[in-house]
């Protein structure tokens, strides 16, 4: 993602994804399950609302993705540095650019994805786990022809790829695509654009031979992952990115509406902590969450805010999301 620029400890790939999930898995659901109301209550984010199975659960749930994160207590666990219940951990299931044999990085915390397993099977507390794809756009395609079929193939074989590198052991039901626009950063991707805006000379070459690409056929390389994702698995499909970012992509017209995709947004980040998020806004403040693609933090599939580590900002820790636990499909 274009906000892990740097190295920081706990980078690591998730070869072992799956059966590192299903170890921690097993482990959290065969001990004793602990009072719900014992996690909801250490959490400072609770809004309202409520979780099926979980007394006095919050609505809203602070969790981490990407790097690892120092999450403390010994169950439930709690949120870092900003305190209440460790709600969630999202980690990257691949990246094209590895896929590819392009040397992209990869970014998984066993540690975390454990402590989120396990306060949702022992204590029914936050999401558990969530995977997204790094995804690239029908530039990098090896196959490119220019027309929306073989984009459509292109977002099938990602999304293909995805689901043979998370399986089943993802807790939390939907698998995001990440499409962004990260810039310079060539420790995850050789194209500054993962392939949106300009069409390369192969996928890991780094060098344009076309400046342009139709928004039309941009957006068959995500009709195709969402089919395949359909077909093939129970995982419901979202899309992880920002307002700004989606526009340049996908311009204004039909082929930047996603109506029914679920969402998680990184727009209205910031590198201060000094403020918490209540709800979809940060606390006395404007800073609040704004999704894309048509779509608002009214809507049911307005499920995540990265709302603090995004777009490039730095907090001197990592990522913090806000994830809505009563929208949870």
């Amino acid at each position: 993602m274009a906000r892990w620029l740097a190295g920081r400890p706990g980078m690591s790939g998730p070869p072992g994804i799956v059966a590192s999930l299903a170890v921690a898995l097993s482990i959290a659901v065969c001990g004793t399950s602990g009072p719900a109301d014992r996690a909801a209550t250490a959490d400072n984010a609770a809004t309202g609302g409520s979780r099926p199975g979980a007394r006095s659960a919050p609505r809203f749930w602070s969790g981490t993705d990407g790097f690892a994160m120092s999450v403390t207590g010994t169950g439930p666990y709690a949120e870092p540095v900003i305190g209440g219940t460790y709600g969630g951990y999202v980690g990257m299931a691949g990246n094209w650019a590895h896929w590819q044999g392009c040397g992209g990085g990869l970014v998984w915390s066993g540690a975390n994805a454990r402590q989120a397993a396990d306060n949702l099977a022992r204590y029914r507390a936050g999401i558990g786990v969530a995977v997204f794809w790094f995804m690239a756009g029908p530039g990098v395609d090896p196959r490119y022809d220019g027309t929306v079929p073989e984009a459509v193939a292109w977002g099938r074989r990602q999304a293909a790829r995805a689901l043979a590198n998370t399986g089943r052991a993802a807790t939390y039901p939907v698998l995001w695509m990440d499409v962004e626009v990260p810039g310079e950063a060539p420790q995850f991707t050789p194209a500054p654009d993962n392939g949106w805006q300009a069409v390369y000379t192969s996928p890991c070459s780094g060098r344009v031979r076309t400046w342009h690409i139709d928004p039309a056929v941009d957006r068959g390389v995500v009709d195709g992952f969402v089919s395949y994702l359909a077909a093939h698995s129970g995982y419901k499909p979202g899309v992880y990115s920002a307002p700004a970012v989606w526009k340049s992509i996908f311009g204004t017209g039909g082929a930047s509406r996603i109506p029914g995709l679920y969402e998680w947004t990184y727009a209205g980040n910031t590198s201060s902590l000094e403020h918490l998020p209540s709800g979809w806004c940060l606390k006395d403040t404007s800073t609040c969450a704004r999704f894309f693609g048509g779509q608002h933090r009214g809507d049911r599939t307005a499920l995540m805010w990265q709302w603090s580590g995004g777009g490039g900002t730095r907090n001197g820790y990592g990522d913090f999301d806000q994830i809505d636990g009563a929208r949870t499909p």
